[in-house]
C-alpha cells in the first residue's frame, strides 16, 4: 500500500510504553499486517485523519478502509453485524495476520474511569455467552490491570440497570457491541486477534436512550440531534457523553498510534494460543 502517513505530535492521552507484541517464527521477527476493525469513524478519527482512503465493495457493501503502511481501518457501523460484515471485507480484500476490534466501551466497574484503555484478555457474546480468548495474554501489558479485563458485548446501547447486570453475570469489566462478532470473524480465519477498548461512559453513567437511532449498524445523527434538541433534560447528558467520547477516542488512538505506526502492536505467540479461540 502506498499510504501518505503523516506523523502527529502526541497528546496529553498518549501512554508512556506501547504494547509490544511480536510473532516469532525461529529465530526470526515477523511483523504481522493489521487490520483494524472499529465502529464509527469519529471513535478512529485521530488516528486515520491523515491516512489514504480507499473505497473497496465486498458482498454488494462498500467500506471506506484507511491505509497506511502498517495496518488498514474499517469503520463497520455499530453493532455484532456490522462489524462481522467489516471483518470479513478486511479479511478477504487484505488478508491480514492480526485483527483488532478497536473503539469505545463502557465501564461495567468504579475502578475503569472515563479514557482509560483496556486490553481485554477475553470478549464474551451476551447473546450466546460464547467466550473468545485473545491474543493479547502473551503480551507484557496482560500482566497489568489492563489486560487482565473482560469485555462483554451486548446486542444493544446499555444504561445502568443494564451493566449492572452484564457485570453479575458474566464477571466482566467493559461493555462494547463488537467485539465478539470480530472475534468470531478472526477465529473462523484462523487468525490473531485483539481488543482495545477506550471507556467513554463509567459504571453510573446513564446513557440517552440512542438505538432506535441505530439503522443498519449507522447511527443517525439529524435524528437523534432534533430529539435532544426538543428535550432539554438531555442536553447535559449527551453534551457530557460527547465530551467523555472525545476523550475516550483520543486515547484509544494514541495508544495505536504508538503502537500500530512503530510496529509493535502486533500479537506475539509461537503457539495456538495466540490465535482467537472460543470456549464454552
Amino acid at each position: 500500500m502506498n499510504a501518505d502517513v503523516k506523523e502527529e505530535p502526541e497528546n496529553r492521552y498518549c501512554p508512556r510504553k506501547s504494547v509490544l507484541i511480536r510473532v516469532h517464527r525461529g529465530d526470526e521477527v515477523f511483523l504481522p499486517k493489521i487490520a483494524i476493525v472499529a465502529a464509527l469513524e469519529r471513535e478512529i478519527h485521530p488516528l486515520v485523519k491523515n491516512w489514504q482512503a480507499t473505497a473497496v465493495q465486498h458482498e454488494g457493501r462498500s467500506f471506506t478502509f484507511f491505509e497506511s503502511n502498517y495496518a488498514v481501518v474499517v469503520c463497520g457501523g455499530i453493532g455484532s453485524e456490522a462489524a462481522r460484515r467489516a471483518a470479513e471485507a478486511a479479511i478477504v480484500k487484505y488478508s491480514p495476520e492480526v485483527i483488532i476490534s478497536a473503539g469505545i466501551a463502557g465501564a461495567l466497574v468504579p475502578e475503569l474511569r472515563v479514557g482509560e484503555t483496556i486490553f481485554p484478555a477475553r470478549v464474551i457474546d451476551a447473546q450466546d455467552g460464547s467466550r473468545h480468548e485473545t491474543a493479547i495474554k502473551n503480551a507484557s501489558v496482560a500482566n497489568t490491570p489492563l489486560g487482565r479485563t473482560t469485555v462483554v458485548s451486548s446486542a444493544e446501547i446499555t444504561g445502568i440497570a443494564q451493566k449492572q447486570q452484564l457485570a453479575k453475570s458474566y464477571g466482566a469489566q467493559a461493555v462494547d457491541m463488537e467485539s465478539a462478532a470480530v472475534a468470531r470473524a478472526a477465529m473462523t480465519h484462523n487468525l490473531r486477534f485483539i481488543a482495545v477498548k477506550s471507556i467513554s461512559d463509567e459504571h453510573d453513567f446513564e446513557m440517552p436512550e440512542m438505538s432506535q437511532f441505530v439503522r443498519d449498524g449507522q447511527f443517525q445523527e439529524k435524528r437523534f440531534a432534533l430529539h435532544v434538541l426538543l428535550r432539554p433534560w438531555l442536553w447535559l447528558p449527551v453534551l457530557r457523553l460527547a465530551r467523555n467520547t472525545k476523550i475516550a477516542s483520543e486515547n484509544l488512538c494514541a495508544w495505536l498510534r504508538e503502537s500500530a505506526l512503530t510496529h509493535t502492536i502486533v500479537v506475539s505467540s509461537t503457539g495456538e494460543g495466540a490465535r482467537a479461540s472460543t470456549s464454552d
